[in-house]
């Protein structure tokens, strides 16, 4: 983290700012904090890799701790979750310095939630969020100030929200908060290296400053907050007065949904955010607009009852009425990191071509997201080799065709 983060952040129990202390904890690279201890009026909490753990509990105790005694790697593997040989084997993967994305989560989430962060930049819900901040993100007010990518998950949609800043905005980071340490270790190492990540919980006042915010997205983690008034309270108190809320895929009460939380209807949604003057938007509807028209049309908002049994609705929460208009959305020219098969394709070689056919990691997977045949075709057969770094001899076509489609996508180094 840099000294400027600093500036941004306040003690999520007294609300007092938070300064370096000074001792043997304290590591520098450059301009970035690698760990340290910082302080405020009330508390401590650890620098750890680079991300400040604004959470008051045991682990978070010991691992400060540890710090302390000069333990640095302690620290790290305790916020990871990792004990006795899964620590060796976690070292030995890192140690070769050619470990990914893809390795890292199966050795942190080997369970449906590391699943489906694998698969999370072309799944249906992820398509849509990330063209809301793209239209979001064209308003003139949404990208003033600091971008928060609330319970952010390990950054697919942060490096969605980072691509709208410009690349020396460093007073005007785009943060990524989530209560899981090793979300973030994740998104700093490998999908959002670029990001202020901020471990914090959603289920408690935000550590950040009033009026902070020009955009606060928070996308499919709000029906799994017990305290949403809070919750909502605080987001509208760290957004600007001219900023937006954006809450993609709200699971309603009135629909079915897997693994649906603690869910609301309509109408108890945009009540929390009332002050602000939210507007509700169809899930299905807008996916429609989005593959159909390549666009996001903010100006179809709908009444709650208009929404009837929808099973997932959007909130986008502005007072500036020219935010809800249309927005073309066009397809991506230039690849922003690394163009790869999605890994949702298994690839063989035949005749001197690739054959790719889709196949989805689990029945509940396919079940979930059986939106995604919509546009990923069943299989698919190409003129060249794609059985590892794509040849640049694939006809510029037919690669814009295959990434219209999210056979082939704008992945992270080192993600696969």
């Amino acid at each position: 983290m840099r000294d400027t983060l600093l500036t941004l952040l306040r003690c999520p129990f007294c609300g007092t700012a938070l300064s370096l202390v000074d001792g043997p904890a304290t590591v520098r690279a450059g301009a970035e904090i690698e760990s340290g201890v910082l302080g405020c009026n009330c508390c401590a909490f650890p620098i750890v890799a680079g991300i400040p753990v604004l959470i008051a509990d045991d682990v978070t105790r010991d691992a400060m701790h540890a710090l302390e005694a000069g333990r640095h790697h302690d620290a790290l593997v305790a916020l990871l979750g990792l004990e006795g040989e899964q620590t060796a084997r976690f070292d030995a993967q890192l140690a070769g310095g050619t470990d990914t994305y893809r390795e890292a989560l199966a050795r942190l989430s080997p369970d449906p939630e590391g699943t489906y962060f694998l698969y999370r930049f072309s799944d249906p819900t992820f398509l849509t969020a990330e063209a809301l901040v793209r239209a979001v993100g064209q308003h003139r007010t949404a990208t003033r100030g600091p971008l928060l990518d609330l319970c952010g998950g390990s950054g697919h949609l942060t490096r969605a929200l980072a691509r709208l800043m410009p690349p020396d905005a460093t007073t005007s980071p785009t943060v990524l908060a989530d209560l899981y340490f090793w979300k973030l270790w994740l998104a700093t190492r490998y999908t959002a290296p670029g990001c202020a990540a901020v471990c914090c919980d959603a289920n408690a006042p935000l550590p950040f400053r009033p009026d902070l915010f020009s955009l606060v997205v928070l996308a499919d983690a709000f029906p799994y907050i017990w305290h949403k008034r809070l919750c909502a309270d605080e987001m509208m108190r760290v957004t600007g007065p001219e900023g937006v809320i954006l809450m993609p895929h709200l699971h309603s009460a009135h629909g079915d949904n897997v693994s649906a939380g603690d869910t609301l209807p309509p109408a108890a949604y945009r009540a929390l955010l009332a002050p602000h003057q939210p507007r509700l938007f169809s899930d299905s509807a807008l996916l429609d607009l989005l593959l159909d028209d390549r666009a996001v049309d903010l100006s179809l908002d709908r009444s709650p009852d208009a929404l009837g049994t929808e099973a997932a609705i959007t909130l986008v929460a502005s007072r500036r009425a020219d935010l809800f208009r249309r927005y073309d959305i066009p397809d991506a020219v230039d690849v922003g990191d690394e163009l790869i098969v999605n890994p949702l394709y298994e690839v063989e070689r035949r005749d001197g071509r690739s054959v790719l056919t889709l196949a989805f990691p689990t029945p509940e997977y396919a079940d979930e997201f059986v939106a995604c045949r919509r546009y990923l075709p069943d299989t698919v057969t190409v003129d060249a080799d794609l059985t590892g770094p794509l040849e640049t001899t694939l006809p510029p076509g037919r690669r814009e065709a295959l990434r219209r489609q999210h056979v082939l996508i704008d992945a992270p180094p080192r993600y696969c």
